[in-house]
């Protein structure tokens, strides 16, 4: 049995869709457990870039199932499109298994999404605005719309006509904005009913079945472990638990079926939207690895933040989820740059945190303690073997592992599929 988990050690955006992609070419089901498309990744093949954010990466492999679990929401809409667009593509969809349970984002999530973040100025989350937290809400509350209630008329025309009940009291009394007509929800549904009708699995069964078979499962996280609902820099997360421990409740299988949990991690960290961020650089340093780097939002294009590596923070994310290696991306990026710095502690009212501080005041303002190590000017991106690349990024590579205490297993030296160099476990 081969069970991998693969998830964000950062804030998002850490080329979880190359990394992904290099397990999945040898998977036999890839399997979404959270979050929507409020999620975005581009894989790069050839001189074509695919971005996906629903849809697992599994997709793009003939033999490979993918599915997506209960505990991710679904915008029917947008995988409407997605699905399209694949097969636009001659990207078959055939395969795509979606859990009976799993939540439906509707117009009044993407519509109070929206709402509340811009009613929250200047102390606004910087929410996608895809309906995703809204959604979660209802979930939690009990009041949400699954994905098999659409194979029943009377059930989903009920459930639309109670929540809208609520939400145009919502959208028109607290928001002053036009009540939804509901009619024209349910209407506009039943087309997606002949879409997604064909998808609908107990996915929870078939996700078991291969694993007692022995097939080579991945599940594939979305944002970071940074936006992790209950041990992110909240408010400034997403709504979903985006941790390893997630992988097993939001697919429903039980934890002991899982085997490596792999984390990825850039050369540099980055985040989009608001919140903490100790190692930010505000500078000509931040503006090259944006720039560089194409520091650029998939789903909402919004220039990143970017600064130097925060290793108290990646120690963290170790922690969280017991990673069992880390897969380093963009390190090509950090090519040019004279020196380079690691965060290894941060300093509050002269006192030293070596660990992930739990008190959001020293997130925000605390002050990263580096060392400074030398950079290089060689081109990496053709680079195959770690004894190749110049020592001074080995030494980086190595100053990384001796920290947080797992090896890297994996380097990213550019975009392409085949830019990578893969390291022995006896390294």
């Amino acid at each position: 049995m081969s069970t991998t988990v693969v998830l964000g050690a950062q804030w998002g955006d850490e080329g979880k869709g190359k990394v992904t992609d290099f397990f999945a070419s040898s998977a036999d089901m890839v399997v979404r457990f959270q979050g929507g498309n409020n999620a975005g990744h581009t894989i790069v093949v050839g001189e074509n870039k695919i971005a996906l954010s629903l849809t697992p990466s599994g997709v793009l492999y003939p033999n490979c199932v993918p599915v997506i679990g209960s505990g991710c929401v679904i915008d029917l809409s947008f995988l409407k499109k997605e699905i399209e667009m694949l097969n636009s593509k001659n990207i078959a969809t055939d395969k795509l298994a979606i859990s009976s349970n799993a939540h439906l984002v509707m117009p009044y999530h993407k519509l109070l999404d929206e709402l509340i973040e811009e009613s929250l100025g200047e102390n606004k989350i910087g929410t996608t605005k895809k309906g995703i937290g809204p959604c979660y809400a209802d979930k939690i509350q009990r009041r949400g719309i699954r994905v098999q209630d659409l194979l029943d008329d009377e059930i989903f025309s009920t459930k639309v006509l109670a929540n809208l009940d609520e939400k145009n009291q919502l959208l028109t009394k607290i928001y002053n904005h036009e009540p939804l007509d509901a009619n024209q929800i349910i209407e506009e549904y039943k087309t997606y009913k002949n879409l997604v009708e064909k998808h609908i699995q107990d996915t929870s069964l078939i996700i078991s079945n291969a694993i007692n078979e022995n097939k080579n499962v991945l599940f594939e996280g979305a944002q970071g472990t940074l936006l992790d609902i209950d041990h992110g820099t909240y408010p400034f997360v997403t709504s979903s638990n985006t941790s390893s421990g997630n992988a097993a409740i939001g697919s429903g299988v039980g934890p002991l079926n899982i085997n490596r949990v792999v984390g990825v991690t850039k050369a540099y960290i980055s985040r989009v939207g608001s919140g903490p961020f100790i190692t930010e650089q505000k500078n000509e340093i931040g503006d090259y690895l944006i720039e560089k780097g194409q520091e650029f939002g998939v789903v909402t294009g919004r220039r990143r933040r970017c600064g130097w590596l925060d290793l108290v923070s990646l120690k963290y994310s170790v922690r969280i989820n017991s990673l069992s290696e880390l897969f380093i991306t963009k390190l090509d990026i950090l090519s040019g740059l004279d020196e380079i710095k690691l965060a290894t502690s941060y300093k509050h009212g002269g006192e030293i945190f070596n660990e992930y501080p739990y008190e959001q005041k020293i997130q925000y303002e605390g002050e990263p303690v580096y060392i400074t190590l030398p950079g290089w000017n060689e081109d990496i991106s053709n680079i195959k073997e770690f004894i190749d690349l110049p020592l001074n990024a080995q030494n980086y590579l190595k100053k990384i592992e001796e920290f947080i205490g797992v090896p890297i297993t994996f380097i990213s030296v550019g975009p392409e599929r085949n830019q990578n160099i893969v390291l022995a476990n006896d390294r």
